[in-house]
């Protein structure tokens, strides 16, 4: 086997892309760069949203999957605000661009569940024509079973909301405690292929096993289809004490699993592995990349990594 290059091979370096294309990444690098990756938290959470809006457990683990592999290159994939202010808190990611991914994030569940509700208006019309010539609409319509409950997340009647309560905190502690393990660059068990899996795996057996008590595990998936029921239905589906319970809950609950990891878990003197290395290599490079085109010098430094494909070996220079 040759021995790969040992500097990094851009796209641009084996496909000519059409002028306009050029011109364009250019003017995004430039001037919307921050466009592009809310855009990108936008349409994860879109695509994530909308694999799962009728379904559950593994609709929303491939949905998830399938979001990260199409938008998470471009914006470092959090499509959740637990996640965004767990890294503000931790990783010293900007607090405005934070609130920009946060709004980019719920925006994107609003409209893949407006964009769902289109697509099925009439067979929902249908079925709350036949629940309500059952007389059981009222009873129904902003519960798990009801036509909203398609969109936002509802409990049963006479649930107990501090059992629901306890099994949220549980299931996003438990989240967080993985999403920190697998973006941990000395796990020797995680590589980028099975990222994007691991993390859809995760999500569906919480929502596989836990769901009947009442899980939302998403602020951006919960607000976002709050939003679309009180746009459909008006103030009746608010959701009352839930609807806070379901928003809020996940946002320590996540913080606290990733701390959790962070100070049970994490050591320091463990040796990153070679997969780690080279996703840091091709954003340095990529970084590098964008500062020769905005004009600006490079700000970065330090140790530059290449990965021998061979020997699955690490040179350092």
């Amino acid at each position: 086997m040759e021995t790969p290059p040992s500097r990094s091979v851009h796209l641009e370096d084996i496909s000519r892309r059409p002028a306009l294309m050029v011109s364009w990444e250019k003017f995004r690098y430039r001037q919307a760069h921050w466009f592009v990756e809310c855009v990108a938290e936008f349409m994860g959470v879109l695509i994530y949203t909308f694999a799962a809006v009728f379904q559950s457990g593994i609709a929303y683990g491939a949905g998830l999957a399938l979001a990260f592999i199409v938008c998470a290159s471009t914006s470092g994939g959090h499509f959740h605000p637990a996640v965004t202010i767990s890294f503000v808190i931790t990783k010293k990611f900007p607090p405005m661009k934070a609130v920009r991914y946060i709004a980019s994030q719920i925006l994107g569940s609003y409209v893949a569940c407006l964009l769902v509700y289109v697509q099925y208006n009439g067979l929902i019309a249908q079925a709350t024509k036949a629940l309500e010539a059952a007389g059981t609409l009222n009873s129904v319509m902003f519960t798990p079973q009801g036509p909203a409950g398609i969109f936002a997340f509802y409990v049963l009647p006479g649930a107990n909301l501090g059992q629901v309560f306890l099994n949220e905190f549980v299931c996003d502690f438990i989240f967080g405690m993985v999403i920190w393990a697998v973006i941990d660059p000395t796990n020797p068990f995680i590589n980028t292929i099975i990222t994007p899996w691991i993390f859809g795996l995760t999500l569906s057996l919480l929502i596989y096993g836990y769901s009947p008590i009442g899980v939302a595990i998403n602020s951006s998936r919960d607000v976002g289809g709050r939003f679309a029921a009180l746009t459909i239905w008006g103030p009746a589906a608010g959701g009352g004490t839930y609807a806070v319970l379901a928003s809020l809950t996940n946002l320590p609950a996540t913080f606290f699993g990733a701390m959790f990891y962070e100070l049970m878990f994490t050591d320091s003197s463990r040796v990153v592995t070679a997969s780690s290395l080279a996703v840091l290599a091709g954003q340095k490079a990529l970084e590098q990349r964008r500062q020769d085109i905005r004009g600006v010098p490079s700000t970065l430094s330090g140790i530059s990594y290449t990965v021998d494909l061979e020997t699955n070996k690490t040179r350092g220079s």
